[in-house]
């Protein structure tokens, strides 16, 4: 059936047994968000608002779903990533109402023909990772189409009166600000986006601890090495890749960063690091690791450097931080080692081992970040949405950091569920740290 013509496309609903048992277990480690959850069943915040969100289909963003589902909201949810989908998640929440356009292994058509079909819902609220859903939408407006909607089954609806049922939308990770900001300053973003990324409790924690770990689990999952000794080339040291290098490092690997911000590089050499550039990484490398939301990062020229056996891995949101075409076109050979790595042999015999075909390894090879991690990323996700529908309207067209308050009301909630206390401000101590009369 086509996708405009049904409330669900999915791999198989009769999984959703084995997803309900994912959802629980991942609800019981975000204490946080089922707090969120609670108030939001009580005043049906979001009653009569339909979202339209396109995240990667896991456990954890089942929680959130299933969070705003209980404020009122009717969902339409595409993936951000077509190897990122649990196909059992997704049956769980078909099961619940929610309208799912997502299975794991989704050709390129297939994912952006999910995409519009979340447009076509005429969202009130639009949620993404990656602003694909919200690049789409742009281009809808501007009439700017690309190869993403050529020969799909096109919306029916007026592009204007799209974006006046629109009241505003977030945007989940690095990435995708990034775009939205270029929209932004080219005074094309037509509707207001809170950047959840740019939330403490969301970056300093999601992107570093989560990440960090996560990334290295696909790696592991997908090819059982042996960490320690090896030397893992982390390219990149924002918040994801300084989580991967400090997390390789307790695994007993020697790290070294490559990094074009000379800040950022001298940080990591500070932190104790080797920092190089690729072209001298190459030699050297053992397992690489990207993470910088760049383009080429590893190329013809650095593969070819490269000694044999190597192993590739991509942590940054899109599948261009490794040239995949160039590496194609100079291999002499390729073969499928399992389910997760391709082998592709050069022309001086050397062999590179490539992880889930360059995409997001933590997803496409293991199972995302943490629920503990992501308890705050998506709670900040869901207040997101509730203040936007209380403020949507008021809003300019711009990129918006969620208010401190709401960042710190995390934080507290998160800290709450730990069982950690927090020390408190005396009077004098509010006093002198509002003045500026008293000195030493």
């Amino acid at each position: 059936m086509p996708f405009l013509e049904t409330t669900y496309k999915i791999r198989d609903v009769n999984l959703a047994e084995s997803g309900y048992l994912k959802i629980r277990w991942a609800q019981a480690h975000m204490p946080v968000l089922s707090r969120i959850k609670k108030r939001f069943l009580k005043e049906k915040t979001l009653k009569g608002i339909r979202i339209g969100a396109c995240l990667h289909v896991t456990k954890e963003t089942a929680v959130l779903m299933l969070t705003l589902k209980a404020a009122g909201a009717e969902i339409y949810l595409s993936p951000s990533n077509p190897l990122s989908t649990q196909d059992d998640v997704a049956a769980a929440l078909v099961k619940e109402g929610v309208h799912v356009f997502a299975w794991r292994g989704m050709s390129r058509d297939e994912y952006y023909q999910a995409i519009l079909t979340v447009i076509n819902s005429m969202p009130n609220i639009t949620m993404d990772d990656g602003a694909d859903l919200t690049g789409l939408i742009h281009k809808i407006y501007y009439r700017e189409f690309h190869d993403e909607v050529r020969n799909l089954s096109y919306t029916k609806m007026k592009p204007e009166e799209l974006i006046r049922n629109l009241k505003g939308g977030t945007e989940e990770t690095t990435t995708g600000v990034i775009r939205l900001r270029s929209l932004e300053k080219n005074g094309k973003l037509l509707y207001p986006i809170i950047a959840v990324n740019d939330s403490q409790t969301k970056f300093m924690f999601d992107n570093r601890y989560g990440t960090g770990q996560s990334a290295l689990d696909g790696v592991i999952r997908a090819t059982n090495i042996l960490l320690a000794g090896k030397n893992v080339v982390v390219a990149g040291y924002g918040w994801v890749g300084r989580g991967i290098a400090n997390r390789a490092r307790g695994l007993g690997a020697r790290v070294i960063v490559v990094e074009t911000d000379p800040i950022k590089a001298l940080e990591a050499y500070f932190d104790g690091f080797l920092v190089t550039n690729m072209s001298e990484a190459a030699k050297i490398g053992d397992v690489f690791i990207t993470a910088t939301g760049n383009i080429d990062v590893i190329r013809k020229e650095h593969f070819l450097k490269m000694r044999n056996g190597v192993i590739l891995a991509n942590a940054g949101h899109f599948n261009v931080e490794i040239a995949v075409k160039e590496l194609k076109e100079i291999s002499v050979n390729k073969r499928r080692i399992n389910a997760y790595v391709e082998e592709y042999e050069l022309p001086n015999g050397n062999k590179v081992c490539l992880i889930a075909e360059g995409r997001l390894v933590n997803l496409a090879a293991a199972e995302g970040h943490p629920s503990e991690v992501m308890d705050m990323s998506f709670s900040n996700q869901a207040l997101a949405v509730e203040y936007l529908v209380r403020k949507g309207r008021s809003l300019k067209p711009k990129v918006y950091k969620l208010p401190r308050r709401i960042d710190e009301r995390i934080a507290r909630l998160k800290l709450n569920s730990l069982g950690v206390k927090l020390e408190k401000l005396t009077e004098k101590q509010r006093k002198y740290l509002a003045s500026w009369e008293l000195g030493t």
